[in-house]
């Protein structure tokens, strides 16, 4: 499994590893790359199978999979450990690679993500099949548009949406409704508990994509995890609020020098 990824400050240490949500890529933490690099820290925004650089190579998008794969990326960068962030299916990405290779992870944050996708009322459910019905049937860019407009809702945020939508359609429609379908049978409710590494659940105020119940879970449920609300925010909260997130993500990270015990090979 070959991961294109983003890398600025290679010289940088620790390195934190950010995971990207469902369709969009490794361009989307743009906004989180200059300040984690002014503050010292390796960022590593990778592109998942199917998104952005990574080919998809069609033998089955599973979560393990692709935790794995982040796994043998850092091996092949002589990276031991890393801070792991990660966004909506990122986050679920993030879970499963902390659950897995625990010893690999310093600090874990999950932003506007879930254990298990339960949607708490009927407009979650309706908008959980319609996304599942489009993407089966009219394409990647019918179901970039309904989602953009999900993700992006206001007027002045036509060049979010329109950024969202390129990224969207660049995707590989196999690997996109491949890794729906996992995200949907996903359940990692009962194995919060034995998380260990400190942990930051991030969650957007306005976010309409996943329930701010689901979100309580996870914080309720990590050992000595925190949540913080980002007001204002909806699903995209490292880019529609980037400024607080930045923020929130610097202060619970801290300073690259006092993470210094996290090694690489």
């Amino acid at each position: 499994m070959e991961l294109h990824y983003l890398d600025p400050n290679p010289a940088g240490h620790p390195a934190v590893l950010l995971l990207h949500g469902l369709g969009v890529n490794a361009a989307s933490w743009t906004l989180q790359l200059a300040p984690l690099t002014e503050a010292g820290f390796r960022p590593l925004a990778v592109d998942a199978p199917g998104f952005g650089g990574s080919r998809y190579d069609g033998r089955g998008w599973k979560i393990e999979r692709v935790a794995a794969g982040h796994a043998a990326l850092l091996d092949r960068l002589g990276i031991a450990s890393a801070h792991v962030v990660g966004i909506s299916m990122g986050g679920v990405i993030a879970q499963q690679f902390a659950f897995d290779f625990p010893e690999r992870v310093g600090r874990l944050a999950l932003v506007n993500t879930f254990a298990v996708m339960k949607p708490t009322s009927i407009n979650s459910w309706l908008y959980l099949l319609v996304r599942m019905t489009v993407i089966h049937t009219l394409g990647m860019t019918k179901q970039a548009r309904i989602v953009a407009r999900r993700v992006f809702p206001h007027p002045e945020q036509a060049g979010l949406r329109d950024e969202f939508m390129r990224q969207v359609e660049g995707a590989d429609p196999r690997a996109y409704r491949a890794a729906m379908r996992a995200l949907i049978r996903y359940d990692a409710a009962t194995r919060l508990c034995g998380l260990k590494m400190p942990a930051l659940v991030v969650t957007g105020e306005y976010d309409t994509t996943v329930p701010q119940a689901n979100q309580r879970t996870l914080a309720e449920s990590i050992p000595g995890a925190r949540q913080v609300v980002i007001p204002g925010a909806g699903h995209a909260v490292s880019v529609d609020s980037y400024e607080a997130f930045n923020r929130e993500l610097l202060g619970f990270l801290g300073n690259a020098a006092s993470a210094s015990h996290l090694t690489d090979g």
